[in-house]
Protein backbone atom coordinates (compact mmCIF):
# COMPACT_ATOMS: atom_id res chain seq x y z
CA UNK A 1 0.00 0.00 0.00
CA UNK A 2 0.96 3.24 -0.68
CA UNK A 3 2.04 6.09 1.82
CA UNK A 4 -0.42 8.50 0.82
CA UNK A 5 -2.90 5.61 0.60
CA UNK A 6 -2.01 4.48 4.49
CA UNK A 7 -2.62 8.10 5.17
CA UNK A 8 -5.92 8.22 3.98
CA UNK A 9 -6.80 4.85 5.05
CA UNK A 10 -6.24 5.85 8.65
CA UNK A 11 -7.66 9.44 8.60
CA UNK A 12 -10.95 7.81 7.76
CA UNK A 13 -10.77 4.84 10.27
CA UNK A 14 -9.65 7.64 12.75
CA UNK A 15 -13.06 9.93 11.99
CA UNK A 16 -15.55 6.48 11.92
CA UNK A 17 -13.82 6.05 15.11
CA UNK A 18 -14.83 9.37 16.50
CA UNK A 19 -17.89 7.42 16.99
CA UNK A 20 -16.29 5.52 19.60
CA UNK A 21 -15.03 8.22 21.39
CA UNK A 22 -18.30 10.06 21.91
CA UNK A 23 -19.91 6.44 22.71
CA UNK A 24 -17.05 6.76 25.43
CA UNK A 25 -17.76 10.19 26.73
CA UNK A 26 -21.27 9.60 26.84
CA UNK A 27 -21.98 6.44 28.16
CA UNK A 28 -19.21 7.74 31.46
CA UNK A 29 -20.47 11.39 32.01
CA UNK A 30 -22.98 10.12 33.72
CA UNK A 31 -21.22 8.63 36.32
CA UNK A 32 -19.42 11.52 37.27
CA UNK A 33 -22.58 14.14 37.06
CA UNK A 34 -24.81 11.79 39.25
CA UNK A 35 -24.04 12.97 42.92
CA UNK A 36 -24.96 16.51 41.53
CA UNK A 37 -27.72 16.35 38.77
CA UNK A 38 -30.05 13.78 41.49
CA UNK A 39 -29.61 16.79 44.27
CA UNK A 40 -30.39 19.12 41.47
CA UNK A 41 -33.65 17.13 40.76
CA UNK A 42 -34.45 15.87 43.97
CA UNK A 43 -34.90 12.31 43.42
CA UNK A 44 -31.47 11.64 45.73
CA UNK A 45 -34.36 9.50 47.85
CA UNK A 46 -35.96 7.86 44.91
CA UNK A 47 -33.94 4.73 43.90
CA UNK A 48 -36.18 3.86 41.29
CA UNK A 49 -36.42 7.24 39.47
CA UNK A 50 -32.79 7.47 40.03
CA UNK A 51 -32.38 4.07 37.81
CA UNK A 52 -34.70 5.53 34.74
CA UNK A 53 -32.31 8.51 34.61
CA UNK A 54 -29.46 5.99 34.49
CA UNK A 55 -30.55 3.76 32.07
CA UNK A 56 -32.60 5.80 29.82
CA UNK A 57 -29.74 6.15 27.86
CA UNK A 58 -28.98 2.73 27.21
CA UNK A 59 -32.23 2.28 26.31
CA UNK A 60 -31.48 4.47 23.45
CA UNK A 61 -28.94 2.30 22.59
CA UNK A 62 -31.09 -0.81 22.37
CA UNK A 63 -33.02 1.07 19.63
CA UNK A 64 -29.99 2.56 17.73
CA UNK A 65 -27.94 -0.76 17.74
CA UNK A 66 -31.74 -2.52 16.41
CA UNK A 67 -31.93 -0.26 13.58
CA UNK A 68 -28.99 0.21 12.60
CA UNK A 69 -27.89 -2.92 10.83
CA UNK A 70 -30.87 -3.16 8.53
CA UNK A 71 -30.45 0.71 8.09
CA UNK A 72 -27.03 0.81 7.15
CA UNK A 73 -27.29 -2.02 4.37
CA UNK A 74 -30.49 0.07 3.10
CA UNK A 75 -28.76 3.35 3.26
CA UNK A 76 -24.79 3.29 3.61
CA UNK A 77 -22.85 3.47 6.28
CA UNK A 78 -21.98 6.65 5.81
CA UNK A 79 -25.00 8.58 6.44
CA UNK A 80 -25.66 5.96 9.60
CA UNK A 81 -22.37 7.38 11.26
CA UNK A 82 -23.45 11.29 10.09
CA UNK A 83 -26.62 10.50 11.92
CA UNK A 84 -25.13 9.44 14.69
CA UNK A 85 -22.61 12.30 14.96
CA UNK A 86 -25.98 14.62 14.90
CA UNK A 87 -27.98 13.03 17.54
CA UNK A 88 -24.73 13.19 19.75
CA UNK A 89 -24.42 16.91 19.36
CA UNK A 90 -28.41 17.19 19.94
CA UNK A 91 -27.60 15.33 23.33
CA UNK A 92 -24.59 17.08 24.52
CA UNK A 93 -26.22 20.24 24.39
CA UNK A 94 -30.16 19.77 25.40
CA UNK A 95 -28.50 17.45 28.45
CA UNK A 96 -26.97 20.15 30.32
CA UNK A 97 -29.80 22.59 29.21
CA UNK A 98 -33.11 21.02 30.24
CA UNK A 99 -33.96 21.49 34.30
CA UNK A 100 -37.38 19.30 34.00
CA UNK A 101 -35.98 15.48 34.57
CA UNK A 102 -38.49 14.21 31.55
CA UNK A 103 -36.68 16.82 29.40
CA UNK A 104 -33.52 15.12 30.54
CA UNK A 105 -34.58 11.84 30.12
CA UNK A 106 -35.81 12.29 26.81
CA UNK A 107 -31.93 13.97 25.88
CA UNK A 108 -30.27 10.98 27.18
CA UNK A 109 -32.11 8.57 25.28
CA UNK A 110 -31.16 10.92 21.95
CA UNK A 111 -27.62 10.38 23.65
CA UNK A 112 -28.74 6.78 23.07
CA UNK A 113 -29.45 5.78 19.90
CA UNK A 114 -26.31 7.52 19.09
CA UNK A 115 -24.73 5.15 20.90
CA UNK A 116 -26.40 2.56 19.72
CA UNK A 117 -25.64 3.56 16.16
CA UNK A 118 -21.93 4.45 16.56
CA UNK A 119 -21.21 1.12 18.69
CA UNK A 120 -22.66 -0.82 15.87
CA UNK A 121 -20.99 0.94 12.59
CA UNK A 122 -18.10 2.27 13.46
CA UNK A 123 -16.08 -0.96 13.83
CA UNK A 124 -17.51 -2.19 10.92
CA UNK A 125 -17.05 0.63 8.54
CA UNK A 126 -13.14 0.08 10.03
CA UNK A 127 -13.27 -3.32 9.00
CA UNK A 128 -14.53 -3.23 5.17
CA UNK A 129 -11.90 -0.68 4.66
CA UNK A 130 -9.51 -1.96 6.23
CA UNK A 131 -6.90 -4.76 4.65
CA UNK A 132 -6.54 -7.94 6.53
CA UNK A 133 -2.89 -7.63 7.22
CA UNK A 134 -3.75 -4.39 10.09
CA UNK A 135 -7.55 -5.22 10.26
CA UNK A 136 -7.29 -5.96 14.06
CA UNK A 137 -5.20 -3.05 14.57
CA UNK A 138 -7.21 -0.42 12.87
CA UNK A 139 -10.46 -1.51 14.55
CA UNK A 140 -9.43 -1.43 17.81
CA UNK A 141 -8.40 1.86 17.11
CA UNK A 142 -12.22 2.30 17.55
CA UNK A 143 -11.58 0.69 21.15
CA UNK A 144 -8.71 3.22 21.73
CA UNK A 145 -11.04 6.18 20.92
CA UNK A 146 -14.15 5.01 23.29
CA UNK A 147 -11.60 4.75 26.41
CA UNK A 148 -10.58 8.20 25.54
CA UNK A 149 -13.50 9.34 25.83
CA UNK A 150 -14.03 7.56 28.99
CA UNK A 151 -10.98 9.16 30.06
CA UNK A 152 -12.31 12.66 28.73
CA UNK A 153 -15.34 12.01 30.68
CA UNK A 154 -13.37 10.93 33.82
CA UNK A 155 -11.11 14.01 33.54
CA UNK A 156 -13.67 16.60 32.90
CA UNK A 157 -16.23 14.96 35.91
CA UNK A 158 -12.74 15.34 38.08
CA UNK A 159 -12.00 19.25 36.86
CA UNK A 160 -15.43 20.36 37.14
CA UNK A 161 -16.28 18.81 40.63
CA UNK A 162 -15.78 21.61 43.18
CA UNK A 163 -14.55 20.21 46.61
CA UNK A 164 -17.97 18.65 48.12
CA UNK A 165 -16.69 20.04 51.40
CA UNK A 166 -17.37 23.38 51.08
CA UNK A 167 -20.83 24.89 51.00
CA UNK A 168 -20.59 27.06 48.23
CA UNK A 169 -18.70 25.06 46.28
CA UNK A 170 -21.51 22.00 46.57
CA UNK A 171 -24.21 24.45 45.46
CA UNK A 172 -21.95 25.18 41.72
CA UNK A 173 -22.11 21.14 41.33
CA UNK A 174 -25.77 20.93 42.03
CA UNK A 175 -26.63 24.22 39.30
CA UNK A 176 -24.26 24.25 37.04
CA UNK A 177 -21.32 21.61 37.54
CA UNK A 178 -23.13 18.57 35.62
CA UNK A 179 -24.52 20.44 33.40
CA UNK A 180 -21.22 21.87 31.86
CA UNK A 181 -20.10 17.52 32.06
CA UNK A 182 -22.64 16.98 29.45
CA UNK A 183 -21.50 20.40 28.02
CA UNK A 184 -18.07 19.41 27.04
CA UNK A 185 -19.13 16.92 24.86
CA UNK A 186 -20.60 19.32 22.19
CA UNK A 187 -16.86 20.37 20.74
CA UNK A 188 -16.40 17.38 19.87
CA UNK A 189 -19.68 16.00 18.59
CA UNK A 190 -19.23 19.01 16.41
CA UNK A 191 -16.26 18.25 15.03
CA UNK A 192 -17.37 14.37 14.31
CA UNK A 193 -20.67 15.69 12.37
CA UNK A 194 -18.31 18.12 10.64
CA UNK A 195 -15.40 15.37 9.70
CA UNK A 196 -17.68 12.70 8.86
CA UNK A 197 -19.07 14.65 5.78
CA UNK A 198 -15.69 14.33 4.32
CA UNK A 199 -15.37 10.11 3.94
CA UNK A 200 -16.30 7.68 1.89
CA UNK A 201 -18.84 5.35 1.93
CA UNK A 202 -17.76 1.54 2.19
CA UNK A 203 -16.70 -0.66 -0.61
CA UNK A 204 -17.99 -3.75 0.98
CA UNK A 205 -21.76 -1.76 0.90
CA UNK A 206 -20.95 -0.32 -2.25
CA UNK A 207 -20.44 -3.77 -4.23
CA UNK A 208 -23.52 -5.01 -2.07
CA UNK A 209 -25.64 -2.39 -4.17
CA UNK A 210 -23.56 -2.95 -8.03
CA UNK A 211 -23.06 -6.25 -7.31
CA UNK A 212 -25.85 -7.96 -5.54
CA UNK A 213 -26.02 -11.36 -7.57
CA UNK A 214 -22.10 -11.59 -5.17
CA UNK A 215 -24.07 -11.78 -2.12
CA UNK A 216 -27.76 -13.11 -2.49
CA UNK A 217 -30.45 -12.34 -4.80
CA UNK A 218 -32.30 -10.21 -2.12
CA UNK A 219 -30.63 -6.36 -1.79
CA UNK A 220 -30.72 -6.29 2.35
CA UNK A 221 -30.83 -9.48 4.45
CA UNK A 222 -33.03 -9.62 7.54
CA UNK A 223 -33.38 -11.71 10.71
CA UNK A 224 -35.23 -14.72 8.77
CA UNK A 225 -31.58 -14.86 7.10
CA UNK A 226 -29.47 -14.84 9.43
CA UNK A 227 -31.32 -17.50 11.54
CA UNK A 228 -30.64 -19.82 9.20
CA UNK A 229 -28.81 -23.27 10.34
CA UNK A 230 -25.81 -21.92 8.60
CA UNK A 231 -25.00 -18.88 10.48
CA UNK A 232 -26.20 -20.54 13.77
CA UNK A 233 -22.89 -21.35 14.99
CA UNK A 234 -21.53 -18.37 14.70
CA UNK A 235 -24.23 -16.13 15.28
CA UNK A 236 -24.35 -17.94 19.08
CA UNK A 237 -20.75 -17.34 18.92
CA UNK A 238 -21.34 -13.56 18.44
CA UNK A 239 -24.02 -13.25 21.11
CA UNK A 240 -21.97 -14.99 23.49
CA UNK A 241 -19.11 -12.78 23.27
CA UNK A 242 -21.16 -9.55 22.98
CA UNK A 243 -22.93 -10.41 26.14
CA UNK A 244 -19.50 -11.46 27.69
CA UNK A 245 -17.57 -8.25 27.30
CA UNK A 246 -20.54 -6.85 29.50
CA UNK A 247 -20.79 -9.44 32.24
CA UNK A 248 -17.93 -9.73 33.01
CA UNK A 249 -18.44 -6.86 35.19
CA UNK A 250 -15.70 -4.93 34.68
CA UNK A 251 -18.22 -1.66 33.48
CA UNK A 252 -19.90 -1.61 36.97
CA UNK A 253 -16.81 0.01 38.00
CA UNK A 254 -17.53 3.04 35.65
CA UNK A 255 -20.77 3.67 36.03
CA UNK A 256 -21.07 2.71 40.17
CA UNK A 257 -17.34 3.86 40.49
CA UNK A 258 -18.70 6.12 44.25
CA UNK A 259 -20.36 2.33 45.70
CA UNK A 260 -16.85 0.61 44.88
CA UNK A 261 -14.54 2.90 46.18
CA UNK A 262 -16.55 4.17 49.15
CA UNK A 263 -17.14 0.57 49.96
CA UNK A 264 -13.02 -0.07 49.38
CA UNK A 265 -12.98 2.92 52.31
CA UNK A 266 -12.86 6.10 50.19
CA UNK A 267 -14.26 9.40 50.08
CA UNK A 268 -16.13 11.37 47.15
CA UNK A 269 -13.21 13.44 46.89
CA UNK A 270 -10.80 10.38 46.64
CA UNK A 271 -13.44 8.32 44.45
CA UNK A 272 -12.66 11.00 41.63
CA UNK A 273 -9.00 10.89 41.51
CA UNK A 274 -9.56 7.01 41.69
CA UNK A 275 -11.38 7.02 38.47
CA UNK A 276 -9.31 9.22 36.58
CA UNK A 277 -6.71 6.40 37.59
CA UNK A 278 -8.93 4.04 36.44
CA UNK A 279 -9.01 6.01 33.19
CA UNK A 280 -5.57 6.45 32.89
CA UNK A 281 -4.87 2.21 32.92
CA UNK A 282 -7.25 1.56 30.42
CA UNK A 283 -5.96 3.83 27.83
CA UNK A 284 -2.37 2.52 28.59
CA UNK A 285 -3.24 -1.08 27.61
CA UNK A 286 -5.98 -0.45 25.02
CA UNK A 287 -2.48 1.14 23.60
CA UNK A 288 -0.75 -2.30 24.35
CA UNK A 289 -3.70 -3.72 23.00
CA UNK A 290 -3.48 -2.00 19.79
CA UNK A 291 0.16 -4.03 19.37
CA UNK A 292 -0.91 -7.05 20.53
CA UNK A 293 -4.20 -7.85 18.66
CA UNK A 294 -2.07 -8.78 15.91
CA UNK A 295 0.82 -10.10 17.07
CA UNK A 296 -0.64 -12.72 19.79
CA UNK A 297 -4.49 -13.37 17.69
CA UNK A 298 -7.85 -12.68 19.02
CA UNK A 299 -8.11 -16.10 20.42
CA UNK A 300 -5.44 -15.39 22.64
CA UNK A 301 -6.39 -12.40 24.28
CA UNK A 302 -10.31 -13.17 24.34
CA UNK A 303 -9.11 -16.01 26.47
CA UNK A 304 -6.33 -14.59 28.80
CA UNK A 305 -9.27 -11.60 29.55
CA UNK A 306 -11.68 -14.42 30.85
CA UNK A 307 -9.36 -16.05 33.01
CA UNK A 308 -7.59 -13.41 34.00
CA UNK A 309 -10.36 -11.39 35.06
CA UNK A 310 -12.08 -14.24 36.66
CA UNK A 311 -9.10 -14.71 39.16
CA UNK A 312 -8.56 -10.87 39.73
CA UNK A 313 -12.21 -10.80 40.79
CA UNK A 314 -11.60 -13.69 42.50
CA UNK A 315 -9.17 -12.17 44.96
CA UNK A 316 -11.07 -8.42 44.94
CA UNK A 317 -14.37 -10.40 46.07
CA UNK A 318 -12.17 -11.97 48.94
CA UNK A 319 -10.84 -8.61 49.64
CA UNK A 320 -14.04 -7.28 50.21
CA UNK A 321 -15.36 -10.29 52.23
CA UNK A 322 -12.04 -9.76 54.60
CA UNK A 323 -13.18 -5.69 54.82
CA UNK A 324 -9.95 -4.99 53.56
CA UNK A 325 -9.70 -1.29 52.39
CA UNK A 326 -7.06 1.49 51.28
CA UNK A 327 -4.73 1.24 48.12
CA UNK A 328 -4.37 -2.57 47.62
CA UNK A 329 -8.19 -2.49 46.33
CA UNK A 330 -7.57 0.42 43.95
CA UNK A 331 -4.71 -2.05 42.92
CA UNK A 332 -6.91 -4.97 42.29
CA UNK A 333 -9.45 -2.58 40.28
CA UNK A 334 -6.52 -1.10 38.08
CA UNK A 335 -5.66 -4.80 37.39
CA UNK A 336 -9.17 -5.36 36.00
CA UNK A 337 -9.72 -2.80 34.09
CA UNK A 338 -6.16 -3.39 32.49
CA UNK A 339 -6.67 -6.62 31.65
CA UNK A 340 -10.21 -5.74 30.39
CA UNK A 341 -8.52 -3.12 27.85
CA UNK A 342 -5.73 -5.04 26.51
CA UNK A 343 -8.45 -7.88 26.08
CA UNK A 344 -12.06 -8.24 26.35
CA UNK A 345 -12.67 -4.44 25.25
CA UNK A 346 -11.25 -4.40 21.76
CA UNK A 347 -11.46 -7.86 20.61
CA UNK A 348 -15.03 -8.04 21.23
CA UNK A 349 -15.18 -5.57 18.62
CA UNK A 350 -12.67 -6.94 16.44
CA UNK A 351 -14.42 -10.41 16.42
CA UNK A 352 -17.72 -8.71 15.96
CA UNK A 353 -16.98 -7.10 12.77
CA UNK A 354 -14.80 -9.75 11.44
CA UNK A 355 -16.68 -13.27 11.52
CA UNK A 356 -19.86 -12.33 9.99
CA UNK A 357 -20.33 -12.45 6.45
CA UNK A 358 -20.48 -9.96 4.26
CA UNK A 359 -24.17 -10.65 3.28
CA UNK A 360 -25.39 -10.41 6.50
CA UNK A 361 -22.59 -8.36 8.30
CA UNK A 362 -24.81 -5.32 9.23
CA UNK A 363 -27.96 -7.34 10.95
CA UNK A 364 -25.78 -9.76 12.49
CA UNK A 365 -23.29 -6.79 13.63
CA UNK A 366 -26.49 -5.05 14.68
CA UNK A 367 -27.79 -8.05 16.35
CA UNK A 368 -24.91 -8.94 18.58
CA UNK A 369 -24.26 -5.19 19.69
CA UNK A 370 -28.18 -4.89 20.56
CA UNK A 371 -26.94 -8.12 22.61
CA UNK A 372 -24.74 -6.10 24.06
CA UNK A 373 -26.39 -3.52 25.19
CA UNK A 374 -29.18 -6.02 26.94
CA UNK A 375 -26.12 -7.06 28.95
CA UNK A 376 -25.13 -3.86 29.96
CA UNK A 377 -28.72 -2.66 30.83
CA UNK A 378 -29.39 -5.71 32.92
CA UNK A 379 -25.91 -5.78 34.39
CA UNK A 380 -26.09 -2.16 35.69
CA UNK A 381 -30.19 -2.68 36.68
CA UNK A 382 -28.35 -5.72 38.59
CA UNK A 383 -25.45 -4.23 40.50
CA UNK A 384 -27.52 -2.42 42.64
CA UNK A 385 -29.67 -5.16 44.14
CA UNK A 386 -26.71 -7.45 43.80
CA UNK A 387 -24.81 -5.44 46.48
CA UNK A 388 -27.02 -5.22 48.41
CA UNK A 389 -28.46 -8.45 48.99
CA UNK A 390 -24.96 -10.35 48.21
CA UNK A 391 -22.43 -7.23 49.16
CA UNK A 392 -19.29 -6.80 47.01
CA UNK A 393 -17.76 -9.85 47.63
CA UNK A 394 -20.45 -11.85 46.81
CA UNK A 395 -21.15 -9.80 43.75
CA UNK A 396 -17.77 -9.92 42.19
CA UNK A 397 -17.51 -13.74 43.19
CA UNK A 398 -20.50 -13.95 40.89
CA UNK A 399 -18.61 -12.09 38.48
CA UNK A 400 -15.54 -14.25 38.43
CA UNK A 401 -17.82 -17.72 37.97
CA UNK A 402 -18.94 -15.75 35.11
CA UNK A 403 -15.57 -15.43 33.21
CA UNK A 404 -14.74 -19.00 34.04
CA UNK A 405 -17.95 -20.20 32.39
CA UNK A 406 -17.36 -17.98 29.56
CA UNK A 407 -13.20 -19.52 29.56
CA UNK A 408 -14.48 -22.65 28.84
CA UNK A 409 -17.00 -21.88 26.38
CA UNK A 410 -14.21 -19.33 24.11
CA UNK A 411 -11.46 -22.18 24.81
CA UNK A 412 -13.88 -24.36 22.68
CA UNK A 413 -15.62 -22.21 20.60
CA UNK A 414 -13.57 -19.39 19.50
CA UNK A 415 -11.75 -19.42 16.32
CA UNK A 416 -8.48 -17.36 15.85
CA UNK A 417 -9.22 -14.49 12.98
CA UNK A 418 -5.93 -12.75 12.83
CA UNK A 419 -4.46 -12.60 9.05
CA UNK A 420 -7.45 -13.60 7.48
CA UNK A 421 -9.31 -11.56 5.00
CA UNK A 422 -13.12 -11.66 5.72
CA UNK A 423 -13.97 -14.04 2.75
CA UNK A 424 -11.61 -16.80 4.19
CA UNK A 425 -13.46 -16.48 7.48
CA UNK A 426 -16.55 -16.88 5.90
CA UNK A 427 -15.56 -19.65 3.88
CA UNK A 428 -14.03 -21.17 7.76
CA UNK A 429 -17.10 -20.44 10.14
CA UNK A 430 -20.06 -20.75 7.52
CA UNK A 431 -21.30 -24.29 7.84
Amino acid sequence: MRSYSKGYLYFICAVSAMGGLLFGYDWVVIGGAKPFYELFFGINDSPLVQGVAMSTALIGCLVGAMVAGSAADRYGRKPLLVLSAVLFTVSAVATGLFSNLSLFNIARFIGGVGIGIASTLAPMYIAEVSPADIRGRMVSLNQMTIVLGILGAQVVNWLLAKDTTVAAAQVWNVEWGWRWMFWAETLPAALFLLMSLFIPESPVYLRMKSEPQAFSKKKEAGMNELLQNKYRHVLLLGLVIAVFQQWCGTNVIFNYAQEIFVGAGFDVDDMFINIVITGIANVVFTVVALYTIEKWGRRTLVLLGAGGLGMIYLILGSCYFMGMTGILMVALVVAAISVYAMTLAPVTWTLLAEIFPNRVRGIAMATCTFALWVGCCTLTFSFPSMNAALGSSGTFWIYSGICICAFIFLFRCCPETKGKSLEELENELVI
